[in-house]
């Protein structure tokens, strides 16, 4: 009798530790018998997949590739380090605009995209009316480029124009640059598609009053270290993509003393520069978005390597690139989110995702981060336990936890950070991004707030497009 509890490593003689996988059937009858069942949320890869993965994951080059690409995500370090107008850094001319997403034309923009257009025509002094710019529009007027190409990134519709002002940000330890636009509020704003008179004000106020007073002040102060701002402020109850707040007021914390202390910015103009960032508890995320573009663009380029650089949504395309097939994109549907609503606005009312924010969950904040900011599940709906959930799922589909976003909630553990490709398809597990909602309708602006995942398919494409250089 010894010999045979040994030989069956006293499974008789002790009470069973079972885990299932999959079906729930076996889990639910142990469950009834009052026996303890660690159930594990698995589901086969998608059909058609099998061998894509095994040409991936057998590549000689992955896991090394990926290893250096998450490592050289998380070791960047990102500085803002100027404020300067779009036609300046990024070169461009009258008539080209930048936009959020992957490629796309006029012909196929949804009700925001065309509304962030038709402001950024106004605002640019090349038609008159509203009616006048969608017409120049619908004649190819204008030339439209992705922000990501531009190595910047744009919120919502991410339109930026020539005389808009950016943020220039530097990645200290690699060597590259990502840019921004400066965050305009909430409400009715370009980037929801809003292009009211009230819109196009704002944003001339921004381009003769807040870009100069922000450069003067950065350029006074010197580099701003992004990273460590954005690492304190999780700490302090913001996830960075739709709660902001505490990193807004580290970021003003930083400027302010330099902004008074500009020579060249009249009192008055910096009391008013002041006055609207602390209005606007979300003025911090667009220096949180170049910072996050700038630790994904470090991943880039990296042959064999399955890791997600970019993810970003047009309002009618989702799209993601990988560092191991350079600038090409993957696109899908994008969806509606799922969340909250202002006013009397409904699901009716809401365009597909829109936006080059999720570069916020790419490099490892927003909804990777939510466990953080327990706050923002009233916000998008749904409760703590479904915020900590979020991200204890994310560590399924990523390669690190960040070293320096840490979640006090969580013992101090890094955010889940490096999504890759292969653990997606095989888990079934989709990316969580927490954003904004455009109204469907030119000029509506912002109707809500929630949760959205990729279309799968994005993921399975890329798989293949990978197996193909393996």
């Amino acid at each position: 009798m010894t010999d045979q509890r040994h030989r069956l490593g006293g499974l008789l003689t002790r009470d069973p530790a079972v885990v299932t996988a999959g079906v729930e059937v076996l889990a639910d009858a142990l469950a009834d018998q009052a026996v303890p069942v660690e159930r594990v949320d698995w589901r086969p890869p998608p059909a058609g997949t099998e061998a894509a993965l095994a040409a991936v994951l057998g590549d000689p080059r992955h896991a090394d590739a990926n290893a250096r690409a998450v490592r050289r995500m998380v070791t960047a370090r990102p500085h803002l380090v100027d404020v300067r107008p779009a036609r300046d850094v990024l070169g461009l001319d009258t008539g080209t605009f930048l936009h959020a997403g992957p490629p796309l034309e006029w012909e196929r923009a949804s009700g925001p995209m065309r509304g962030a257009l038709i402001g950024a025509m106004l605002l640019e002094g090349i038609a008159e009316t509203p009616r006048g710019a969608e017409r120049e529009l619908g004649r190819g007027a204008a030339v439209l480029e992705p922000c990501h190409r531009h190595a910047a990134v744009g919120p919502m519709a991410g339109v930026v124009s020539p005389s808009m002002w950016m943020l220039v940000v530097e990645d200290a330890e690699h060597g590259g640059t990502a840019y921004c636009s400066l965050n305009e509020g909430l409400g009715k704003v370009l980037r929801y598609g809003a292009f009211g008179p009230e819109v196009i004000e704002r944003l001339v106020w921004m381009g003769e009053v807040l870009g100069p007073a922000l450069r003067a002040a950065v350029r006074r102060r010197g580099p701003l270290d992004l990273m460590s701002v954005a690492a304190q402020a999780l700490q302090m109850g913001d996830e960075l993509h739709n709660r902001n707040r505490a990193a807004t007021s580290l970021l003003l914390r930083e400027l302010a003393p330099a902004l008074l202390a500009a020579e060249d910015v009249p009192r008055g103009r910096a009391a008013e520069a002041l006055r609207f960032a602390a209005g606007n508890d979300h003025f911090f995320l667009n220096a949180g978005m170049a910072a996050a573009k700038a630790c994904a663009d470090a991943a880039r380029n990296v042959p064999g390597s399955s890791l997600v650089v970019a993810m970003a949504r047009n309002g009618t395309d989702f799209g993601v690139q990988v560092s191991g097939t350079g600038d090409r994109w993957f696109t899908g549907p994008a969806g509606v989110p799922d969340g909250l609503y202002l006013g009397g606005y409904g699901p009716d009312d809401a365009n597909p995702d829109i936006g080059d924010s999720a570069i916020t969950e790419t490099a490892g904040m927003g909804g990777f981060a939510l466990a953080a900011a327990p706050a923002i599940v009233r916000f998008v709906g749904g409760e703590v336990p479904d915020a900590l959930a979020a991200t204890q799922r994310m560590y399924e589909i990523t390669l690190a936890e960040h070293p320096v976003l840490q979640i006090p909630l969580l013992s101090f553990r890094g955010t889940p950070v490096g999504v890759d490709v292969t653990r997606v398809v095989r888990t079934g597990i989709l990316p969580v991004i927490d954003t904004g909602i455009a109204g469907r309708e030119p000029g509506t602006g912002q109707v809500g707030a929630g949760l959205v995942e990729p279309p799968a398919n994005v993921f399975t494409d890329a798989l293949h497009a990978l197996a193909e250089t393996a």
